[in-house]
């Protein structure tokens, strides 16, 4: 018997793991459940809420198969090894198939088991399966993991090049096994479930994530280039929550993205390029977790930024997490992501950069509640655009480049379609007046609507002035 343990990689087709474990012989599937965990890591109530709606639809189709899946409780990552090895001496399991999870957290967590079994005779086998590339294979001229994305993208080019990553065949049909799947919990105390308006905006399942790629592929991806920046377009591909959770891999979006582009990825259609460019970001900011494990730990990246003087500003921070800044396309992207579990990239930028520069608090403030909200939070991505943003991180913004809500508003909701979606209350302004209502309505702005909470030109000097205070890299070296 032979046991695929399911995380991060809730579908049939293409998965490594999975594959792998059926070729050996009669394979079973497992789950953990890990409320506490999940809660020390920040996991939004509706990103479990699809984990389990996934798992659910990944159940029926390995019934299919005759793979019976087993769901276990270990409240914490440190039961893993004793729960794990209960089922491999229940069941005389050989080995212990997985793919690979990055992170401090993650990994400390699979030597743990993959020790815990091996003293009991259980071999562990674990398989790239969420990157196209192992972490450690893609590294500088010295053999040190990238620090700047547009030389990392180069070297993925060149191994692209000369070796595409391949589908993985997916499972056939095993005899049936005396053994029942147990029951997909639908709730899990600690995580209150969504609203059934945010679950229908994120159906569960592979079925879904291959409609949306396709759709994707096939009438939009040609636009994405132009179209993605704009909030109020459908110029995104809507599959984060899907990679995020592994309903689809990122092998088979690059096979989608290259199709549509006659298997190119530095020629032909630009926004097929932009895509697959996309998808490097999100390899580049996982192989940045295992090179350089201090941003798993809530540190930057830039360590010289840890001294930045951020403010203690409460009723600020609350402001912006309820969406009352007085600054709309600030407040319609922080509803967007109360009331859907997710944000338009572009305003993911705008908002970070207001909270850590115009309001100079805590990046790591904005990257919790990000996790606490986002469907699709993933804690390299959600790491890596929040050191972005706060210019701490790598291959940042430099310090002094500070978007301006205002003109972002007017550059990419030009006509307010986006902030008024958002806040009805604004409906009534004019293309114009929309994007700072307090310049339009004289005193008092709009009736419903806050004032601005902040100065944009004096807390933009602010924020300046904090980072110019900084000592530099060398100084920090030299002090050591």
């Amino acid at each position: 018997m032979h046991l695929i343990w399911l995380r991060t990689d809730l579908r049939l087709h293409d998965n490594t793991a999975l594959a792998a474990a059926s070729q050996r012989g009669p394979v079973v599937a497992i789950y953990l459940v890990t409320p506490e965990q999940w809660l020390a890591h920040d996991d939004a109530p509706c990103k479990v809420d699809f984990w389990l709606r996934n798992l659910g639809q990944l159940s029926q189709a390995l019934g299919k198969l005759n793979i019976p899946l087993l769901i276990r409780h270990a409240a914490t990552w440190n039961q893993a090894p004793t729960v794990l090895c209960e089922v491999c001496r229940e069941l005389s399991v050989e080995s212990v198939h997985v793919n690979e999870e990055y992170g401090i957290h993650e990994s400390q967590r699979d030597a743990a088991v993959a020790k815990a079994l091996e003293a009991r005779g259980v071999t562990f086998h674990s398989y790239l399966d969420q990157l196209l590339f192992q972490p450690g294979s893609v590294l500088t001229k010295t053999g040190t993991y990238f620090q700047v994305f547009s030389q990392f993208r180069k070297v993925c080019y060149n191994r692209l090049h000369s070796a595409l990553p391949c589908l993985v065949a997916t499972p056939k049909a095993q005899a049936r096994l005396e053994l029942q799947s147990d029951p997909v919990p639908t709730t899990v105390a600690g995580f209150e479930p969504p609203s059934d308006s945010l679950r229908a905006l994120w159906p569960a399942g592979e079925d879904e994530a291959r409609r949306r790629l396709d759709a994707f592929a096939d009438q939009q991806i040609s636009y994405y280039k132009d179209e993605r920046d704009f909030p109020a377009k459908p110029g995104t591909s809507q599959l984060s929550a899907y990679l995020a959770a592994g309903v689809v891999s990122p092998r088979q979006c690059l096979h989608a993205a290259l199709q549509t582009n006659q298997g190119e990825f530095e020629s032909g259609d630009i926004g097929a390029i932009t895509w697959i460019n996309e998808l490097l970001w999100r390899e580049f900011y996982k192989h940045i977790l295992v090179g350089y494990p201090r941003v798993s730990r809530h540190r930057a990246f830039r360590p010289e930024t840890e001294a930045l003087a951020w403010r203690n500003a409460p009723a600020d921070l609350a402001a912006w997490q309820q969406a009352r800044t007085g600054l709309p396309i600030i407040d319609a992207a922080m509803r967007q992501l109360l009331e859907t579990g997710w944000m338009h990239n572009r305003l993911r930028m705008v908002v970070a950069m207001f909270l850590t520069k115009n309001l100079l608090i805590d990046w790591r403030e904005g990257e919790r509640f990000f996790m606490r909200h986002l469907i699709d939070g993933d804690l390299a991505a959600n790491n890596g655009g929040w050191q972005w943003s706060s210019s701490t991180g790598t291959d940042s913004a430099p310090y002094f480049r500070i978007f301006s809500p205002l003109s972002q508003s007017e550059k990419f909701d030009s006509e307010g379609v986006f902030i008024k979606r958002w806040l009805p209350e604004l409906a009534a302004l004019n293309k114009k007046e929309v994007h700072n209502p307090a310049a339009a309505g004289g005193l008092f702005g709009v009736a419903d609507y806050p004032r601005a909470i902040v100065d944009l030109k004096q807390s933009r000097e602010r924020a300046l002035a904090a980072f110019r205070s900084l000592p530099s890299r060398q100084e920090m070296a030299d002090h050591e």
